[in-house]
């Protein structure tokens, strides 16, 4: 019987999921986690196959996990479910690993689609997602109008975020595992990659930002 492992940083999503997949006659879940390294412990041990990832997590970032599990060869399969439009993260987390990316805004009898869909080793996006890619491959290349957001490292996305959601240097640090020296760095880079004319600006950018997506 395929087994199904939840990573997300909210007790009641995960119980939410349990309870939904546990319908399922033919899918078992075999364990839960609530940050990258409990998640990557338990997935070296158990070797789920599928897991369930948010992007957001209590401590590091599911883009993260997923690089992480693909860097060790695991033969666990990544399914991305979270908030934040397939838009922002959807095309990072297919490149780190995933196979696939769906909205937390979507009905939970999709994720059961999905999850089916990833267990026969398809990739699963939307209609939405899967055009904007073709589209790029059509152009040969990178599409024109992207956002300039698009321009940020993972970790600096990451950041940017953090910043929007009102969180100092150090509590950054904490949640991502690195030093406030790192996330200094990440906030000039992010600065500069987005034409910003001071930390000021490059706030208000990131609460408006996170206003919009978050």
């Amino acid at each position: 019987m395929p087994t199904v492992f939840i990573v997300d940083d909210h007790p009641s999503t995960r119980d939410g999921l349990i309870t939904r997949i546990g319908l399922e006659p033919d899918l078992e879940v075999c364990g839960e986690a609530a940050d990258v390294d409990e998640a990557l412990r338990l997935i070296r041990r158990l070797r789920p196959s599928i897991a369930i990832v948010d992007v957001s997590l209590k401590n590091g970032n599911g883009i993260e996990l997923i690089k992480a599990v693909a860097a060790e060869s695991l033969p666990t399969r990544m399914l991305v479910w979270s908030m934040y439009d397939e838009s922002l993260y959807g095309e990072r987390a297919l490149r780190a690993g995933a196979m696939g990316y769906i909205n937390k805004e979507n009905v939970t009898g999709m994720i059961i689609d999905a999850i089916r869909r990833v267990l026969k080793g398809e990739v699963f996006v939307s209609p939405h997602m899967a055009a904007k890619m073709l589209h790029r491959v059509v152009r040969g290349g990178e599409a024109t109008g992207r956002s300039p957001i698009d321009a940020l490292s993972d970790r600096e996305l990451e950041t940017f975020a953090c910043i929007g959601y009102g969180m100092k240097t150090v509590d950054i640090a904490n949640k991502m595992g690195l030093s406030p020296k790192t996330i200094e760095t990440y906030r000039a880079r992010i600065k500069e990659k987005l034409e910003l004319e001071d930390m000021a600006s490059l706030t208000r950018e990131a609460v408006q930002w996170t206003i919009e997506n978050g």
